[in-house]
């Protein structure tokens, strides 16, 4: 899926402060979710449905990616 991210507007977590080593997240066309690494903004970027955002936020909340 190739999403035009010309006219994104990314943006990064309050909490990474002014660190530029950040994973960036912009709401891109048809509704996707577009990821990238704010140190190469013109690199390649994730793309996710809705869904799939919202499935990761939840399992993230909900402690699913924590180290054992």
């Amino acid at each position: 899926m190739n999403d035009d991210r010309s006219g994104a507007k990314w943006f990064k977590s309050s909490r990474s402060a002014t660190s530029a080593n950040c994973v960036e997240v912009a709401w891109l066309e048809r509704g996707t979710v577009g990821v990238r690494d704010s140190k190469n903004p013109n690199g390649p970027a994730l793309t996710f449905t809705p869904g799939e955002w919202d499935a990761f936020v939840v399992a993230a909340q909900d402690g699913d990616f924590n180290r054992p």
